[in-house]
C-alpha cells in the first residue's frame, strides 16, 4: 500500500512504498533548507534536479544532482539546500 507524506508545510512530498527488495520513498522538494533526521541507513538518489547537502561528520557542503546518490547512516541528521524543484528516490536498509 503506498503512503502520502507531507513535510514543512507541503513543501516536501513523499510516497512510501515496498520495492522488490527494500522499502522505500519516491518524493519531490520545492526550494527551500530542510534538516532530516534518519531511523535507518539511507541511500538518497536524485531523479531531477539538485541536493545540497551536508552530511553527518562533513564540514563542507556537497552538491549531488541528476543521476548521482549519496548515504546517510541510521540515527543520524543531514542538511539540505534546495535551489530547484527536486525529484529523488531513497531506499531504507
Amino acid at each position: 500500500m503506498l503512503k502520502v507524506n507531507q513535510y514543512f508545510d507541503g513543501k516536501v512530498t513523499s510516497i512510501a512504498l515496498q520495492t522488490a527488495t527494500l522499502p522505500a520513498t519516491v518524493g519531490v522538494m520545492q526550494p527551500g533548507e530542510y534538516t532530516f533526521g534518519t531511523s535507518q541507513f539511507e541511500t538518497m538518489s536524485i531523479i531531477s534536479g539538485a541536493l545540497t547537502v551536508k552530511l553527518p561528520g562533513e564540514a563542507a557542503w556537497q552538491t549531488f544532482a541528476a543521476g548521482e546518490r549519496f548515504t546517510v547512516a541510521a540515527h543520524q541528521e543531514f542538511h539540505l539546500q534546495v535551489a530547484v524543484d527536486t525529484a529523488y528516490f531513497c531506499t531504507y536498509a
